[in-house]
């Protein structure tokens, strides 16, 4: 509550200040009863002494004049819409609403949209040469637009630039109005979903080579960004971080992926390939670009499971759909070289992976089925203190005869436990594991004798 009273504090300020400059405007452009020069003396609220997220977004940007009243301008239709209403009025001379004003209405939401055009004309009123100076604001390389804030949304593709909606960005709103970070679903339009895990680095069971590997990817978290930015060296090195996890299913591949986020308190979202391959021709790449779109200039872990859904052996391009293909492959690979940030690409068989893809990765480890020291640990760790095994369970025997996952004995677990629970005790018998162990071989494919 005290982070949304104090957003609400600073906008409520941003917006007596809005008012006053449209009003103002008005009086200049149409009254001619002040001079231009009136609109600069109107300077912005401090917000020097206020640590609102709204007042420290403000601060990080160091927003001048301009640049607050377009970013306030963009959020009234979210917290005070009725604000507007006053550009809804007519040119009585033509009866059509005033062209300069810009602005969208759209059937079910009756209130007034600002656009870039309402935006130019707050600023610059009539004056031309300001209103070129002014689209400087509306350039891709403007931090409003290079991070994400606000865009101009076009509906048709000949409509002039600055007839786009101004559309904030729905990341930003929450931060604006309540402080959250803004976590995305997976729907249609963003074909990926955030993954996480109650578990620790303590349940996570591997080798020392690979835990090695882990580290390097600490190491990239903690460091890679300043080693980029800030030293000579990271001319010479491409942006970003990228991994390949290989194995078996059940070895810890995502499990790790998760502890990596928690760690470093950052989202991870998992994309399945394989559900957003599409065979229709463009639409792959569509799919992708949402996602990283969604991803740049956020600290976010991207998760690709089965890679090799695009980057498997390559085959002759015989006809257009292999043509099509490999320009799915080529844009994931550009894609991923210009992402900033970790990403991690998951596949149960390495052999699949073309060989020529390799290289674009800056680490690749193989998680392996735990060999029976790993497993032994494994039965042990894996059950909690609110159970015990019976007498006459051998885990030494156990771990050496029986080579499965550390997820295959989570499951034998969960079945032997449920076992427990019907028999209203906490002894975890022989006979459920052996049973549990049966049920993963067959699910496996193999048999136990």
């Amino acid at each position: 509550m005290t982070t949304i009273r104090s957003n609400a504090v600073t906008i409520e300020q941003e917006l007596e200040w809005f008012q006053k400059l449209m009003l103002l405007r008005g009086k200049i452009t149409f009254e001619q009863s002040f001079p231009e020069e009136e609109m600069e003396k109107l300077v912005p609220p401090s917000i020097k002494n206020q640590n609102s997220s709204y007042a420290r977004f403000i601060k990080n940007y160091n927003m001048g004049f301009q640049e607050r009243l377009i970013l306030i301008l963009a959020l009234i239709p979210h917290v005070k819409p009725s604000l507007l209403d006053l550009l809804h009025m007519k040119n009585e001379l033509y009866d059509v609403p005033f062209t300069e004003f810009g602005g969208v209405r759209h059937e079910k939401h009756k209130g007034y949209l600002p656009t870039g055009e309402t935006a130019i004309f707050l600023l610059a009123g009539n004056n031309l040469t300001k209103r070129f100076e002014l689209l400087r604001l509306f350039a891709s390389d403007h931090f409003f637009q290079r991070d994400g804030i606000l865009m101009l949304e076009s509906s048709t593709p000949n409509e002039p630039l600055l007839y786009g909606l101004l559309s904030i960005s729905p990341e930003y709103l929450p931060l604006f109005t309540t402080g959250e970070k803004f976590k995305p679903d997976f729907s249609p339009n963003f074909p990926a979903k955030r993954i996480y895990t109650n578990q620790d680095w303590t349940d996570l069971v591997v080798t020392d080579l690979l835990m090695q590997g882990l580290e390097e990817i600490k190491d990239y978290i903690e460091h890679g960004k300043k080693l980029k930015n800030e030293y000579q060296f990271g001319k010479k090195i491409k942006p970003g971080f990228k991994v390949l996890f290989t194995g078996p299913p059940g070895t810890g591949k995502t499990l790790t992926t998760s502890l990596l986020g928690k760690n470093f308190n950052m989202d991870v979202y998992r994309i399945d390939l394989s559900m957003v391959v599409s065979k229709y021709i463009g639409e792959t790449e569509k799919n992708l670009s949402r996602v990283f779109d969604m991803a740049e200039s956020k600290e976010w872990i991207l998760f690709f499971d089965e890679a090799d859904a695009l980057f498997g052996k390559r085959s002759s391009t015989s006809d257009s759909h292999d043509r099509y293909a490999n320009q799915e492959v080529s844009f994931l690979l550009q894609r991923m070289e210009d992402f900033d940030g970790l990403i991690i690409l998951c596949s149960n068989f390495k052999k699949n992976i073309d060989e020529a893809f390799f290289r674009r990765f800056q680490l690749i480890l193989d998680f392996e089925i735990p060999d029976a020291h790993h497993r032994l640990i494994l039965w042990r760790k894996s059950k909690t203190n609110e159970f015990e095994y019976d007498k006459d369970v051998n885990l030494e025997n156990i771990a050496e005869q029986h080579e499965i996952s550390a997820a295959s004995i989570i499951n034998v677990l969960h079945y032997c436990i449920l076992k427990c629970l019907k028999r209203n005790e906490k002894i975890i018998r022989m006979k459920d594991i052996r049973t549990g162990i049966r049920i993963e071989k067959v699910k496996e494919g193999k048999s136990i004798v």
